[in-house]
């Protein structure tokens, strides 16, 4: 439901339909030749003599359009500050010297309300903080050495019917930033700023994997098996199959199967959807990015992770060095200057809780479960959970916390990746390693897994823990061992948050700050609708 009108608001719309009553469009369909605030602020050469422009106005060498931020009225003229996506300027009307395009001529004055309107007034009165106007003008120095435009004519191309927040009294309600984050964008800069590197950022990956040989491919959203992680699907109807199918937990099987069919190094910017619950570190919705590269295995990864972040900090022009806050707003600092730690998983974990995890394998679900509540550690659901499972939120109790520079974690217990290829040394671990930062982890890769019928027999395995109800267990996906039985070449896998990267690098301590417009449960306690 809308937020009911104020007086403002009211008053605004009365006016919106006074323009329309005059013959004003203030809704545009169009604005072509739009100068950006940067481009302008750079055209020293084009700078004109203020007295002249008070005594004949603009020729109109400029045209552009922006959002009116600021309004402020002196007699004969009236400033704003105006703002696009780019910077924010000045902008000055002085009285006889600007006309007002209605859309369908141009005038001096108007009869509105009916009353007759110059051109200055309807710029005073009917042009508010909010709206956006085009306008031809001159650009000039104020006395105080303000660079300014000068308006020789302006039109109406869209009116804001609620006011912009105050500047000084801007929203501090985080749950309120989020929901109307269009707001917080234009009126905090580090808001906006955060948003544009996040889109620096994912053109910077694509420069680098294109520099790499990589591929860039789509893979669905819908599936017909809940496989390419451990985590608890949302489950959605298709109608016209009359068959229930998941919403993607990662691309990991599709990509995967794009290699079988000679695609040898492929990437995707990929929307998953785990249906888990949520905190600071972790949503139900969220954008990664995963590649598969034959022939390398997880070793290569690590090198061409160390590579990836060398060029996305040169590129961005990122310090290396920053403060991070911990999840108790602790700040700490980051090196992330290459090379990286490498921290060994199991030996860890052992160090840590004085649990062999490696011994365990999935028929000791009883025993694993027993040995970690011996050793003082529990938490909700363990009572359901799977060998695997168990052996995941062990590890972020006692190791993952306490990593705060970017580190490999390596050698996992085999039975923790049903896709990830046995070492060849030890048949109990897996070739794959983790990036963890600040304790989250940013980045998971492997030497993926091959062999059909061992894939088979880990999907199988799988599925045992599903029918016990750990519901974080990865599903079986036939398609994907069909594929896989018509030969895959040897590869390693690699997938990176994108909201958990951008939130360390950009000082959130929550991935919200991230996410242009996170999902929120509706306001007031408002019911959902029945259809």
């Amino acid at each position: 439901m809308l937020p009911s009108y104020s007086n403002e608001s009211k008053d605004r719309i009365k006016k919106i339909n006074d323009l329309k009553a005059a013959g004003v469009i203030p809704y545009a369909n169009h604005f072509h030749w739009k100068q950006d605030i940067d481009y302008i602020r750079k055209q020293e050469d084009k700078i004109k003599d203020v007295k002249e422009l008070m005594e004949n106005g603009a020729v109109g060498e400029f045209k552009t359009a922006w959002r009116m931020m600021l309004t402020r009225s002196m007699w004969k003229l009236i400033f704003a500050t105006i703002q696009d996506h780019t910077w924010k300027i000045q902008i000055c009307f002085m009285k006889d010297k600007a006309k007002f395009n209605t859309w369908r001529k141009l005038v001096d004055s108007l009869l509105i309300d009916g009353e007759e309107k110059s051109a200055h007034k309807i710029a005073e009165k009917y042009i508010l903080a909010g709206d956006y106007v085009g306008v031809i003008w001159d650009l000039f120095l104020t006395k105080h050495g303000e660079l300014t435009i000068f308006v020789k004519e302006f039109q109406i191309l869209s009116k804001a019917v609620r006011p912009l927040p105050e500047k000084f009294h801007w929203i501090t309600d985080k749950e309120t930033l989020y929901r109307q984050r269009y707001l917080d964008m234009t009126m905090n800069e580090e808001t906006y700023n955060r948003f544009l590197l996040r889109s620096k950022f994912l053109k910077v990956i694509r420069e680098f994997y294109d520099k790499h040989g990589f591929i860039e491919i789509e893979t669905p959203v819908l599936w017909n098996a809940a496989s390419g992680a451990a985590a608890k699907p949302f489950i959605t109807h298709h109608n016209d199959f009359d068959l229930d199918v998941y919403l993607r937990i990662a691309p990991e099987v599709n990509l995967k199967k794009a290699t079988v069919g000679r695609f040898e190094r492929v990437f995707e910017i990929s929307r998953n959807f785990r249906n888990e619950g949520s905190d600071p570190s972790h949503m139900q919705e969220f954008t990664a990015i995963e590649h598969y590269a034959a022939w390398w295995n997880y070793e290569d990864n690590m090198k061409f992770t160390e590579e990836m972040f060398d060029y996305i900090f040169e590129k961005l022009n990122l310090p290396k060095k920053m403060m991070i806050k911990d999840k108790d707003g602790n700040e700490k600092e980051i090196d992330w200057s290459t090379p990286w730690e490498r921290i060994d998983y199991i030996k860890w974990v052992k160090e840590k809780s004085w649990i062999d995890i490696e011994k365990y394998s999935m028929e000791d679900e009883e025993k694993l479960r027993e040995d970690i509540k011996k050793a003082g550690y529990t938490w909700e659901w363990i009572e359901k959970q799977w060998v695997t499972t168990m052996i995941d939120y062990l590890y972020k109790k006692v190791l993952r916390p306490s990593i705060v520079w970017p580190a490999f974690v390596y050698n996992y217990p085999a039975t923790m990746q049903p896709l990830a290829r046995h070492s060849d040394e030890n048949e109990n671990i897996v070739e794959q390693f983790q990036v963890v930062v600040n304790g989250w982890e940013i980045i998971k890769a492997y030497s993926e897994l091959v062999d059909p019928i061992e894939q088979k027999k880990k999907f199988d395995e799988q599925s045992s823990a599903l029918e016990r109800w750990d519901e974080e267990a990865t599903s079986g996906d036939d398609e994907f061992v069909l594929a896989m039985e018509y030969g895959m070449p040897p590869q390693s896998g690699w997938g990176m948050w994108i909201e958990r990267i951008l939130a360390l690098l950009t000082g959130q301590d929550n991935l919200r700050d991230v996410f242009m417009f996170p999902l929120m449960k509706p306001e007031n306690g408002e019911e959902k609708k029945e259809k």
